[in-house]
Order: structure tokens, then C-alpha cells, then sequence
């Protein structure tokens, strides 16, 4: 039987509550595509190791928005009790709208998440209908392979959870040697895929790209793949969203 692909995926190269002060257009562009008007948003902090002050931010930036909710991983108390998919934590993501997932490190993440079962639940989600977004790591995450610094330099991870065909590079003009690296490892035979600016996202319905939006006028993303003996960026317009109050 063929897999309906019904959710939808946010990828954030930048931006959002994470890099600016409160809630931000990106956020408030997030938030409205849940399936419901009072929705359940849990933050997945995993890649910060369950940063607390990450976490605060959060609850400032949404706390009054929706019904926050955070999933930690890394703190003791809050493992579940065996390695595999508990009872609990399966009703907890199966009852959230939206799941916003945080920037840091991306191999300790989906390390985490396949210990816990979380990344298969994740997918389960995804496909009843749920929203998966994300920054930076967040944003790494939903496709086969991207751009990381997970490893102390900028390299290939190539086990991503491949809800999205290809790679994905996200800070694209926020950190000057990504561009360059990149474009190397695609020519060495890494798969091609998207780049995203700071400020900005793509947004996929399904595992189809259907929008691209920003929070920064001139910001934009990029299809980055090689073509014979050469890199061909081709530009994706990105939609300004409008400022939140």
C-alpha cells in the first residue's frame, strides 16, 4: 500500500524565536497551519540537550499563542523508563499539532530520537496530519542528508530521517564558509538538495515543496545541485510574511 504523505514540514535555514527576541513571522506563519485554532505546539529541544533557557524562550515566545508543550530527552527525569516506544510517550505525540524542533546538534538528535523510538512516532505524526518544523538542526533533520556541524567542522550526515528527498543546508548566507562547502560536497557526489537563508523557509506539503516564505526582505533559498562538471544554484523567490505585533 502507498504511504499518504498528509502532513506537513516547516525547514527553517534561520530565524524564528531562536534567533530573534519573542515570537517572530516565522513562528506566527507556523503556528497557523495547525489543524486545530487552539493547537497543541511542543518544542523538541533535543540538539541543545534540553537547553532550559532554549526552552524558556520558547514558552516566551508561545505561551500565550497556543498550548506549549516541551518533549526533553536528555534530562533524566523526563527519559522514559526503557529505550523503546512507551505507552506514554506515544500518546503524547500522537495528541500534539505541531512539533517545532530546535537548533544544535544534529547526529546527537536523531542518536536520541532513534534510542527513544521518537523518530518513528515523529513519522507517524507526520503522516495522520501533523505539522514538523524546525531550525537549523530541525531543519537538517527531516531530509536523507545535510550540512552539519556536528562534528566539530562543516560536514556530510548522510542519516537523516529522509521524510524529504535529498540534503539540506540551512544559514545559508548567515555563515560565511557553508556556501563553499556545500557546493564541494555536491560536486564529490553528496546528494543535492535545498539551502535556506537566515529569516527563511521552505515549507513542504506532504514530501512536495509547496512554498518558500521569509521574515527578512531579500532573503531566499536555493535548489543546489551539480550538473555535469558544475553547480547550479537555482534561486526560490521567497514569500514576506507580514510582521507580527
Amino acid at each position: 500500500m502507498t504511504e499518504t504523505k498528509s502532513g506537513q514540514i516547516v525547514a527553517l535555514g534561520g530565524g524564528g524565536f531562536s534567533m530573534r527576541a519573542g515570537y517572530t513571522a516565522l513562528d506566527h506563519f507556523i503556528l497557523g497551519l495547525a489543524r486545530r485554532e487552539q493547537s497543541r505546539v511542543c518544542f523538541v529541544p533535543t540538539a541543545s540537550a534540553d537547553s532550559a533557557t532554549y526552552i524558556a524562550k520558547f514558552y516566551r515566545a508561545f505561551g500565550n499563542r497556543c498550548t506549549a508543550t516541551d518533549l526533553t530527552l536528555c534530562d533524566p527525569p523526563a527519559l522514559p523508563r526503557q529505550p523503546a516506544r512507551t505507552t506514554d510517550l506515544a500518546d503524547f505525540v500522537a495528541a500534539q499539532d505541531v512539533f517545532y524542533v530546535g537548533g544544535g546538534n544534529t547526529a546527537h538528535l536523531l542518536a536520541l530520537w532513534r534510542l527513544h523510538g521518537l523518530d518513528k512516532l515523529l513519522r507517524e505524526a507526520w503522516m495522520r496530519g501533523a505539522v514538523l518544523a524546525g531550525i537549523s538542526a530541525g531543519m537538517i533533520c527531516w531530509f536523507d542528508a545535510g550540512l552539519t556541524d556536528s562534528f566539530g567542522g562543516l560536514e556530510a550526515l548522510s542519516n537523516g530521517l529522509g521524510l524529504i528527498a535529498g540534503s539540506a543546508c540551512p544559514h545559508y548566507d548567515g555563515e560565511s564558509e557553508r556556501r563553499g562547502r556545500y557546493h564541494d560536497l555536491i560536486m564529490s557526489g553528496f546528494a543535492g538538495g535545498y539551502a535556506a537563508d537566515d529569516d527563511v523557509a521552505l515549507h513542504f506539503t506532504g514530501a512536495e515543496l509547496t512554498d518558500v516564505v521569509s521574515e527578512r526582505r531579500g532573503a531566499r533559498a536555493y535548489r543546489v545541485e551539480r550538473k555535469g562538471d558544475q553547480i547550479v544554484e537555482t534561486p526560490l523567490a521567497a514569500r514576506l510574511l507580514e510582521p507580527t505585533s
